[in-house]
């Protein structure tokens, strides 16, 4: 099966957007209106969102492949995903902030969360290729060998 990996390009796009994406929330929670609390209230939502999407994309793609996945790491990872989603939606519900800034914190940490999966899925298809790339060229090595 050949393997066919991201453009540089996109590669390029989706860490452009994981770094739009989080730096927008950062710059509006060092912006916001809120105690120093709730700032590392959300800051920890953040990169709690943003380690368990990852954590969930690798062990799905894991499991594609064939790779011995934990059924109860598996649980983890959508469980730990879907508590960091919650955790931002109950926070900014009961938030003291104006709607218009509850949709941007929202937008900004769903940018982020999906450019950390399509970072983490490019990182993992350039590794595929760059196996399969040596698997050739020592497949034919060994042909030329027997030759």
């Amino acid at each position: 099966m050949q393997i066919q990996g991201p453009t540089k390009s996109f590669s390029l796009a989706a860490i452009a957007a994981l770094l739009i994406g989080a730096g927008a929330y950062g710059i509006g929670l060092f912006n916001a209106p809120m105690e120093l609390n709730e700032k590392g209230y959300y800051l920890i939502t953040l990169l709690y969102g943003l380690f368990s999407m990852v954590s969930l994309q690798k062990t799905i793609r894991d499991k594609a492949e064939g790779i011995a996945t934990s059924a109860l790491y598996g649980i983890l990872s959508w469980g730990s995903s879907a508590i960091a989603i919650a955790m931002l939606v109950i926070g900014l519900i009961n938030a003291d902030l104006l709607l218009s800034e509850k949709g941007f914190f929202g937008m900004a940490y769903t940018l982020a969360l999906f450019a950390a999966v399509t970072v983490q899925k490019n990182v993992r298809d350039i590794q595929a290729l760059a196996e399969q790339d040596t698997t050739e060229v020592n497949l034919s090595k060994a042909a030329t060998i027997s030759e």
